[in-house]
């Protein structure tokens, strides 16, 4: 099916299905096999070589999903990271990589290119001056995350774009937090995008995987190496995740609303000491989040009044699961210092702003006053006395 000129849940639905010629089922059949013909064939398909008609028709939604020529799935968000990385990067190249990085990307980054004799710089700030200041001879690749985890910054898709192509270098994006429903980065002039989709691609905390698109040419290019790394990902998790594409719109544009609700309460709540949400007229970027966004998302990070405990609060809640991932329909908090950003240094985190006691909070599709209840319930229970002075 032509994705051109068609609507988010069409293309969600049915772009990309595989038709069942034989039982003419409503669904994409299963094709489990590991081992194809190779004799008379026009394909000759192997999962590792990411081209089962499993693989290639998610990769078809994918990249309509993102406005890309071309996809590939990958078994994780990390899988398809390092992947797309390291397709662009040789010994002696350099990379410029903003300083509001996903914990597990910076810690690939620091951990292993120095391995690979790829040095690398992280900006200071979030600006185009930022980037460009950072910039060396041997630069090759400018990589983002916009908005950012786990503290919702938001960067400029159409300056850094502008500004790779001023000096020939490739721009990549991780979209995992605002997901192709509320940002398409390549409409912006970004060349790779990169998702978890793991999150809201899955969207229901059953599946594992990860997703890069972008032009038929890079794409070529990051095939040439996933073959060789062996990152592709099973059958039946790529029709699960088929499954569960057909709903994101639907999902995530309820998660936009309830989050945008849920920030409001908690902006204008007297326990709570900052809100990090990019809908709120409040947020440092909340103008250019609404330029180069479609919805604000359904992330956002906050921190409680001093002498709550925020380890004991989370504790507390009964609707709201304490849990290590993020984006599905049932709303979760986590603490990124104990979990996203774990393997960060105490100086990395104080440079990302990342305090022990900031909260993370990933809302779900509950009723709002549901989920109000239980913050209520929680912060009522943990809520610090009140010190008694007496003269």
């Amino acid at each position: 099916m032509d994705s051109k000129n068609k609507g988010l849940n069409t293309i969600c639905t049915h772009v990309g299905e595989l038709v069942d010629d034989t039982y003419k089922g409503a669904t994409s059949p299963l094709y489990m096999s590991t081992s194809y013909a190779f004799e008379d064939v026009d394909v000759k398909r192997y999962p590792r070589y990411f081209n089962t008609p499993n693989q290639q028709g998610l990769s078809k939604k994918i990249a309509a999903l993102e406005h890309a020529e071309a996809a590939l799935i990958f078994g994780s968000g990390m899988a398809a990271i390092s992947t797309a990385l390291l397709a662009f990067l040789r010994v002696g190249d350099h990379i410029v990589l903003q300083r509001t990085l996903y914990g597990g990307t910076y810690n690939l980054v620091q951990e292993e290119f120095k391995k690979f004799g790829i040095s690398y710089s992280f900006t200071d700030g979030l600006t185009v001056a930022d980037f460009e200041a950072k910039i060396r001879e041997n630069t090759k690749v400018i990589y983002i995350e916009t908005p950012s985890n786990p503290l919702l910054t938001i960067t400029d898709l159409k300056g850094v774009a502008q500004l790779a192509k001023k000096h020939g270098l490739v721009s990549m994006i991780d979209n995992t937090f605002a997901s192709p429903v509320n940002q398409n980065p390549i409409d912006f002039g970004i060349d790779i995008v990169i998702h978890s989709a793991t999150k809201y691609m899955g969207g229901h905390s059953d599946i594992l995987a990860g997703a890069v698109a972008s032009t038929e040419e890079n794409m070529k290019r990051i095939f040439s190496l996933a073959k060789n790394l062996g990152g592709s990902l099973s059958d039946y998790t790529v029709w699960l995740l088929e499954r569960s594409i057909k709903t994101m719109g639907i999902r995530v544009r309820a998660q936009n609303e309830n989050a945008m609700h849920m920030a409001d309460y908690l902006n204008k709540h007297k326990d709570i000491d900052k809100v990090y949400f990019p809908g709120l007229v409040t947020h440092p970027d909340h103008e250019l989040a609404k330029a180069q966004m479609k919805g604000f998302g359904g992330m956002l990070s906050f921190e409680l009044k001093a002498g709550f405990d925020a380890s004991k609060f989370q504790k507390a809640l009964q609707l709201i699961k304490s849990s290590m991932s993020l984006a599905g329909v049932e709303s979760t908090v986590l603490s990124p210092v104990q979990t996203s950003h774990a393997l960060l240094s105490q100086e990395e985190r104080d440079l990302q702003g990342i305090t022990d006691g900031l909260i993370r909070f990933s809302v779900g599709i509950e009723e709002p006053e549901d989920l109000i209840a239980d913050i209520e319930q929680a912060l009522n229970k943990v809520r610090p006395k009140a010190v008694v002075t007496t003269h």
